[in-house]
């Protein structure tokens, strides 16, 4: 797990290997254990470690395989890399090291392209062929591991984050920081969501998940989607019994669990104390993992709301003997902590748990440096609430009923909050999701809203935080759920099946055989963090001070008299998904002043 940038340029200009300096300076939180810079002529990569993999200098990055003609640089993990070594070791390739990075290396070689379909892992990465000039950039299926772009006139650069690119620009207009007004309806609609290819930002584009781009050394390029789960029944599946299809995922999700164990160093779990993550911690128990570290963190209450599920995370803790620690905050150190987790996300990000999950990365990353985290079974499995009303309706029905159930405001909301120089014609957000949920591949409503969640939401949302926040403190976070042969499999499941017992039902069934049933009988919960969910004292006060600024003033992104209102009544207006309007808006604008936007 690290943090990766580059430059190449088509103007027959040398890269600018300062530039490269600049952004591997932005990514250090991600990289702390080495540093590394290549250049050739018109590409430079840069280089930030977090040791996981082959501990030694054989594994250090950007890494050179003279004998190839290949320089890499990646961020991730690739889990199968040891049974991929061995089979690149049959075909006649001798490795110097004894990393996941060289496997990429070699694996592209022998495979070109297509050797991202070999990989069980969270990967972005860029590879460079010395002969042809040729760089080829991948992000993994599920988009776990981020890769930002930015291209102007005859060059190219790339990123882990956001901000880096950000940091790249030697003088003003080197990008372009303008607000994209699509992304600013996709934020405003969908609780910060903003789906690949854009950001909130017109210059600074992402590579989609799941996808392969390559760019020649003139600079035309090719990309191409190489994998998409298929959510139809298939007909090998024809006979099964609900129990046929507990017993499959319940293997599927032990072989993605043992997978995450692969590391030099060891392994712990966040544990909050819901179903998902209990059920990793009992089948790591399972597997024989003795003194599991794990880890829960609970804030004060604050308007009559609980901080904490400790009671839960407790009974799992006990149950399975693991080395638990609970984290307790404060609110003034959860309103500290704001301006941290801000500086940290690549993008702007509205869930109310996004300060948590840095809270908790601070701490546990000063006892370890990689965990497993639940993140990602809802949206596979169907634990939602938005999901059993889509039952049974036509497409365009599920459409209507999805919007009114996910969507943070309508049409006429959006016009009454987006001032004129940001406004778009029609209702991008909602022609998005009509298109999304009423496109062939899905044999129902339910499965077409899970392929949306899966392949879109999920991704710019759940996983962009833990990647964001883990990473800003230099831990590792795996994420079993998103395994792609358990998401292929869940996607082939009968929606039945996972809409269930409230939700969840496969995974309920299957939790039932291992952990306390109180832990999943419970009601569903969230990651409270009432400090932000309730907007009062310091944090409020930071939102008024961000949205009165001149620079928020000269943005002009909102009407004042919509801001005004919310400002007078911070919590009264809702989101159906229980967000805060005026969170969202003051955000927002803490994040672009953060970055210098």
């Amino acid at each position: 797990m690290c943090g990766l940038s580059g430059e190449m340029t088509f103007d027959g200009t040398p890269a600018d290997t300062a530039a490269v300096d600049r952004m591997v300076d932005a990514v250090v939180s991600r990289g702390p254990d080495g540093r590394g810079s290549w250049s050739a002529g018109r590409v430079a990569f840069g280089h930030r470690r977090l040791s996981v993999i082959d501990l030694s200098a054989s594994g250090a990055q950007p890494m050179v395989d003279d004998e190839l003609g290949i320089t890499a640089v990646f961020n991730g993990c690739i889990y199968d890399y040891q049974e991929l070594r061995a089979e690149l070791e049959g075909h006649g390739y001798r490795f110097f090291s004894r990393s996941d990075t060289e496997v990429l290396v070699k694996g592209y070689h022998h495979w070109g392209t297509s050797f991202v379909e070999h990989l069980h892992g969270m990967f972005a990465v860029v590879l460079h062929e010395r002969d042809t000039g040729r760089v080829v950039m991948a992000r993994d299926r599920l988009g776990i591991k981020p890769l930002y772009l930015a291209e102007t006139p005859g060059r190219l650069r790339f990123a882990s984050t956001l901000p880096a690119l950000l940091a790249s620009v030697g003088r003003a207009g080197e990008i372009d920081t303008s607000i994209d007004p699509v992304a600013l309806h996709h934020y405003l609609t969908w609780h910060a969501v903003v789906p690949a290819p854009r950001t909130i930002l017109r210059g600074i584009r992402k590579l989609p998940p799941a996808t392969v781009r390559v760019i020649e050394a003139d600079g035309t390029s090719r990309e191409h989607r190489y994998w998409q789960p298929c959510y139809e029944r298939r007909p090998e599946h024809a006979s099964w019994s609900a129990r046929d299809w507990e017993d499959a995922v319940e293997e599927a999700l032990r072989v993605a669990v043992r997978r995450r164990l692969v590391s030099d160093i060891p392994v712990g779990v966040l544990l909050s104390g819901g179903l998902d993550s209990s059920l990793i911690v009992g089948l790591l128990a399972e597997e024989g993992q003795a003194d599991l570290a794990t880890f829960s963190i609970g804030f004060e209450a604050v308007a009559g709301r609980e901080g904490d599920e400790f009671r839960f995370s407790d009974v799992i803790a006990e149950r399975f003997g693991t080395a638990h620690h609970r984290i307790r905050v404060g609110s003034d150190e959860l309103a500290a902590a704001l301006n941290h987790a801000i500086g940290a996300m690549s993008e702007p990000m509205v869930s109310h748990d996004v300060v948590a999950f840095d809270l908790l990365s601070e701490r546990v990353s000063q006892s370890m440096r990689v965990v497993q985290s639940g993140q990602g079974a809802d949206e596979v499995f169907a634990g939602y609430h938005w999901y059993p009303p889509l039952d049974g309706l036509d497409r365009e029905e599920a459409v209507a009923t999805y919007a009114r159930r996910f969507f943070d405001r309508d049409a006429a909301d959006m016009a009454r909050l987006v001032a004129d120089p940001y406004a778009v014609d029609g209702d991008p957000s909602l022609a998005y999701v009509r298109a999304h949920l009423t496109a062939p591949g899905a044999d129902s409503s339910v499965d077409a809203a899970l392929r949306l969640d899966t392949g879109i939401m999920l991704v710019d949302d759940p996983v962009k935080r833990v990647d964001n926040m883990s990473m800003a403190w230099g831990l590792e976070a795996r994420v079993p759920f998103l395994d792609h042969d358990l998401v292929e499999l869940a996607a082939a499941c009968p929606p039945e099946l996972k809409l269930a017992d409230g939700g969840k039902g496969v995974l309920k069934a299957i939790g039932r055989r291992i952990i306390p049933a109180e832990v999943i009988d419970r009601p569903k919960g969230y990651f409270p963090v009432p400090g932000i969910t309730h907007l009062e004292g310091k944090v409020l006060d930071q939102v008024r001070d961000a949205l009165s600024t001149r620079a928020a003033r000269d943005r002009g992104l909102f009407r004042q008299e919509y801001v005004d209102r919310l400002l007078a009544d911070p919590n009264g207006e809702p989101t159906p998904l229980n967000g805060n309007k005026l969170w969202q808006l003051g955000l927002l604008e803490l994040w672009l002043q953060t970055h210098g936007v």
